[in-house]
């Protein structure tokens, strides 16, 4: 998302809490709703330029589905190692796109974090978020379901890097406290691209209509 949108996001989250809006915390329409992608977007990749959420919610469990074998597999034997798994946050853990107001997590991100961590692996969060709502953030993420071991969200300097250098940067700072990250997952490849994750799991953005 850009600077301008992720303000706006953010903005209507704190609205809101404020307002104590009680919705769900995991993201199960029961109706289309249809995403439509401004005119400067490309078309997304399998709907011209819109798509529903159970779309999206399908594709995304789909896309996510390998990763559960993978961390599975990865955290079979005792290890000396501190395992962590760096998720972007915007239409990777929380349902921005579809429920600005309310962001609820998205199920089976959800779940797999939560499987993530019963078997010993940190749950880290890299946002281009700015720092300064760090609370707004880390309750929403709380409620959906998820255990924040650590939030990075940008200060006044990294607003001036790359998204992706940005994230690269964060991902370092990670491995220098002693983890080995084994997976990124993130639905932009600006949250992916760089290296220091041993895999990379993409979810669907349809060509930047939810990124």
């Amino acid at each position: 998302m850009s600077i301008k949108a992720k303000l706006v996001a953010t903005g209507a989250l704190t609205a809101a809490i404020t307002a104590g809006l009680a919705t769900p915390a995991v993201a199960a329409p029961t109706a289309p709703v249809v995403a439509t992608a401004p005119a400067t977007t490309a078309p997304a990749a399998s709907s011209g330029n819109t798509v529903t959420e159970q779309q999206w919610l399908a594709d995304v469990t789909a896309a996510i589905a390998p990763a559960r074998a993978y961390i599975e597999q990865r955290t079979a034997e005792p290890s000396d190692e501190k395992p962590a798994i760096v998720f972007d946050i915007d239409n990777t853990t929380l349902a921005t796109h579809f429920h600005p107001f309310t962001m609820p997590g998205i199920a089976p991100v959800v779940e797999l974090a939560q499987y993530a961590h019963s078997r010993g692996v940190a749950i880290i969060f890299v946002t281009a978020r700015v720092d300064f709502i760090e609370p707004v953030t880390r309750y929403s993420l709380e409620k959906a379901g998820y255990t924040v071991d650590e939030l990075h969200g940008r200060d006044l300097g990294d607003l001036f890097k790359p998204v992706q250098q940005y994230k690269t940067d964060e991902r370092i700072k990670v491995e220098n406290e002693g983890y080995t990250i084994i997976a990124s997952i993130g639905n932009n490849w600006t949250d992916l691209n760089g290296g220091h994750a041993e895999k990379t799991f993409k979810l669907p953005d349809y060509n930047g209509l939810l990124s």
